[in-house]
């Protein structure tokens, strides 16, 4: 059997049309995007899923038998160059704590457990930040089922654009407000006396209310669960890295993407030829051809006529270096994309001035990353608080991708200003602590009120003079 690489493209490249007759039928602009997310997910999970779609990744070459294929891709490994590049780039968001702004402490406490999973705050970004960047955008949705109870609170749940399938706008305002929605979930029930197995349901929103359609064996949906909220609007945030219209992106990282799997077909014709040259061919030269097998080994010998000569064929390899090459080159081009077209920064080694980041190209990626998040994280807040009936604050999250401590001469600068009086101490402090001088857990307010109240400058303690000797 043979693949037609080409075929293949072709129809990948036929547009999908939508059909949303059931609950369970995406919208058009679904699958728009679904076709971008394929290779992606492919290479998240590595090398062992790759291999598993094997011809659509890695094609099987003209004449090349099946066993031989199957052996070259039991031999190829998937280089893990996006997922690293991916997790660097959500740990650039989360490298320092997202800082609560007058925020309750009612829901300050339950954001340590903010999925009802046991993250916190700063893990939950994390995890969010990496699907942001893998698919485009995410959406999350703030849900609190029996707060009239004493364990009802509210949650945050996460979703990929894989599981928004479909959702209503209307204009109010000059905002595209959200009048329906259906989000896709795969959740376990109980399966006989002990096991568990995996359904997959649709939970359709509108402001208000909600619905939980069920898939049942047969693979209709019936509906298991319906209701009301405490809320007069569908409760989910959505951030974008890279968007194309109303809850519709591209993921930023598809090029490198494709240049992770060009390096892995790359790397896979590499070390097949290097396995098929490392064995030298005997080649027997003036000899009748015989009806036996010849078979050469360390405990064999030939008997051959006095015109007969043998020797070891081996390539010369010439192309290796070329192939090597191109493979040095595809890593070097990833790793390029990823610091400079995702972070939109330069950084060189050349003096310790050209190792600091130019954030003046506010229209980077990772900054855009950034402040979506932490819109995102502010709305939530405010779903939270409205569950709760109080206030909901507001949060900061992290610019400083790369480590800028400040140094030594500048910290001296700053203190010069503070005893100039040209600086406040509110400043000083401020600056020291994004300078990176201070712990991350450090509070500016908590600081200034312990100073004011003179907490770390007490008043000289009074000693009493010891009594005179007494001369006899």
């Amino acid at each position: 059997m043979t693949f037609s690489a080409f075929g293949g493209y072709r129809q990948n490249r036929e547009q999908a049309q939508a059909r949303v007759q059931d609950v369970d039928d995406p919208n058009q602009a679904y699958l728009n995007m679904e076709p971008h997310w394929g290779l992606i997910e492919t290479i998240v999970q590595g090398t062992y899923e790759i291999r598993s779609k094997h011809r659509k990744y890695l094609p099987q070459e003209e004449r090349e038998a099946d066993s031989s294929y199957d052996v070259r891709l039991a031999r190829s490994v998937l280089s893990p160059y996006f997922i690293r590049l991916e997790r660097m780039l959500g740990g650039m968001i989360t490298r320092k704590p997202v800082q609560l702004n007058d925020t309750p402490d009612a829901i300050r406490e339950q954001l340590f457990d903010v999925d009802l999973s046991g993250n916190d705050l700063n893990i939950w970004t994390y995890e969010m930040s990496r699907k942001l960047l893998r698919y485009g955008h995410v959406g999350v949705l703030v849900d609190a089922p029996a707060l009239e109870s004493e364990d009802g609170r509210p949650y945050w749940v996460t979703y990929t654009p894989r599981d928004i399938i479909g959702w209503r706008t209307e204009k109010k305002d000059g905002k595209d407000v959200l009048t329906q929605l259906r989000l896709v979930e795969r959740v376990l029930v109980e399966d006989g006396l002990y096991g568990t197995k995996e359904v997959t349901q649709v939970r359709v929103l509108t402001p208000g209310n909600f619905e939980i359609h069920r898939k049942g064996k047969n693979g209709k949906y019936t509906v298991e669960a319906q209701g009301t909220t405490s809320l007069d609007q569908i409760p989910f945030a959505v951030a974008y890295a890279n968007k194309v219209g109303y809850l519709e992106s591209r993921p930023p990282m598809s090029d490198i993407a494709e240049l992770n799997l060009k390096h892995y077909q790359i790397q896979s014709d590499y070390d097949n030829m290097l396995h098929i040259s490392a064995v030298p061919m005997l080649a027997i030269f003036g000899m009748p051809p015989s009806s036996e097998e010849i078979s050469a080994g360390p405990g064999e010998a030939f008997a051959m006529p006095a015109e007969a000569s043998m020797s070891y064929i081996e390539p010369g390899g010439s192309s290796f270096d070329a192939q090597q090459k191109r493979i040095d080159q595809l890593a070097s081009q990833i790793n390029e994309l990823g610091l400079a077209a995702i972070l939109g920064q330069k950084i060189a080694a050349e003096t310790a001035s050209s190792k600091a980041i130019d954030r003046s190209q506010s229209d980077a990626t990772m900054l855009v990353v950034a402040q979506q998040v932490q819109d995102l994280i502010d709305n939530c807040l405010t779903f939270h608080a409205q569950y709760l009936g109080v206030e909901g604050g507001s949060c900061y999250v992290n610019r400083d991708f790369v480590a800028s401590r400040l140094e030594p001469q500048e910290i001296g600068s700053l203190l010069q200003l503070y005893t100039a009086g040209t600086i406040s101490k509110e400043t000083l402090l401020t600056m020291l602590s994004q300078g990176e001088v201070l712990p991350d857990e450090f509070d500016v307010e908590e600081e200034l009120a312990a100073t004011e109240g003179a907490l770390l400058d007490p008043s000289p303690v009074e000693v009493a003079e010891e009594p005179a000797e007494i001369e006899e």
